[in-house]
């Protein structure tokens, strides 16, 4: 077959993919305005700088993700991708709304309840769409560049926020970040309207169908090891459960420490950074996300794709180790978008194994239990992470952070399991 460039495969891409790329960007963008380090700050200062309710927060929405997201996608199978997705858009403008709108923290708590349902019906849905409007075998490219897209526009969205805090003060004020958090969900809106013209009639036929090959060459990997123990048919099975189990032990550690990192940054007895650094470091660490997605890509194409995940995860788990020591600032900055970055490329790799290998009639159901991980463990490990930092200063970071890097440690052993079962991409060389 011939090359196929990248040019020809912007153009050839399937109507929900361009949707996606469009819903993603604007979706990313406004959450790295209002959803990330200033919604943390807010609700931190909101509650009388109390870290475990900022936890609590957090489980508002994975409880809401984990009674929804297991029969979304179900339903997303049954039903349709589609109407699920439109349903989710009208659920999100109500939890926008609430944030805009609700006054006092009960109203916090209703919104983000309501954004977990957001996820729960959105995440399923839109990942299942978009794996059935891909070529199986040509995944990785596209999930890399999707990635490099959502990443740009999450670091848009902080260099943003340096203008506004500029404009509004340089100061972590609560009337200053109300302000920051409205224009955010206003471009957010844009992205919910953008859901309700996915179309499960425009995807594709058979060519997107789960890999048969994917597997097959794992009889001639090693004749005495363990992957002679396996038939085609048993790593079929062996590979979804070894990828979602990892990524939901590393789902469940990252969520002890994101929601932190801001405070962490703020506090004035460490680093005391005034918000419009907090926003350089969080829309650097982005743009470092999207490019390590990229290289990571390439690099997957000779090394296979379970290699590069456990190394970039390994790379990452060690720069947080390195975090808990509470380097200078000078050596913290490069480690900390070191350790965001390098985590985070791994995830378009892992998920063109898992939509490669996993049937489209179970798609849904598979990315419900991917969005499961990281709903109701990452918030819910929010509130552990809470308590481990604590309410009363000196604020206990070091550990939440060597508690964080001791599970991602775990939640890679999966991985090493995983790279003797599955092969380069069946169309590597073309792409």
């Amino acid at each position: 077959m011939e090359n196929v460039s990248s040019k020809d495969t912007l153009k050839s891409m399937n109507f929900n993919v361009k949707l996606a790329f469009l819903f993603s960007i604007f979706q990313s963008f406004g959450r790295g305005i209002w959803m990330g380090n200033v919604l943390s700050a807010y609700i931190f200062f909101f509650s009388g700088k109390s870290n475990t309710l900022l936890g609590w927060t957090s489980a508002a929405s994975g409880i809401a993700m984990t009674v929804f997201v297991f029969p979304a996608g179900i339903l997303a199978d049954r039903f349709g991708r589609d109407k699920l997705l439109k349903v989710a858009g009208l659920i999100g403008i109500m939890g926008l709304g609430f944030i805009l709108f609700g006054k006092g923290l009960v109203y916090i708590f209703i919104a983000l309840a309501a954004w977990g349902i957001f996820q729960a019906l959105t995440r399923p849905s839109l990942e299942s769409i978009l794996a059935d409007s891909v070529e199986s075998g040509r995944r990785s490219k596209i999930y890399s560049w999707l990635h490099l897209a959502r990443q740009v526009a999450m670091a848009i969205g902080p260099f943003i926020n340096v203008i506004l805090f500029v404009v509004f003060g340089d100061d972590w004020e609560l009337d200053i970040l109300k302000k920051v958090i409205i224009v955010g969900i206003a471009i957010t809106l844009l992205s919910v309207g953008i859901m309700f013209f996915f179309s499960d009639k425009r995807s594709l036929g058979s060519i997107s169908e789960s890999i048969e090959e994917e597997t097959a060459h794992i009889e001639q990997t090693n004749k005495n090891g363990f992957t002679s123990r396996l038939s085609q048919s048993q790593a079929k099975k062996l590979i979804p459960i070894l990828l979602v189990g990892s990524n939901v032990i590393i789902g469940f550690g990252a969520g002890m420490t994101i929601k932190f990192f801001t405070i962490f940054f703020l506090d004035e007895e460490l680093y005391a950074l005034s918000p419009v650094w907090v926003q350089v470091i969080m829309g650097m660490t982005s743009i470092f996300t999207g490019l390590s997605s990229l290289v990571a890509q390439k690099f997957s194409l000779k090394r296979g794709r379970a290699v590069i995940i456990f190394v970039a995860q390994l790379i990452a788990t060690l720069c947080l180790f390195g975090i808990a020591f509470y380097p200078p600032i000078y050596i913290l900055i490069p480690i900390f978008i070191a350790r965001g970055s390098l985590m985070n490329a791994a995830q378009p790799l892992s998920r063109s194994i898992l939509m490669d290998i996993v049937p489209k009639k179970h798609r849904g159901k598979w990315n419900s239990l991917e969005a499961f991980a990281w709903g109701f463990f990452w918030n819910f490990s929010a509130v552990i992470g809470g308590y481990l930092v604590g309410d009363i200063p000196p604020y206990n970071f070091k550990l939440n952070f060597l508690v964080t890097a001791s599970i991602y440690l775990f939640g890679i052993i999966p991985i090493l399991f995983l790279i003797p079962l599955v092969g380069r991409e069946k169309y590597a060389k073309e792409i």
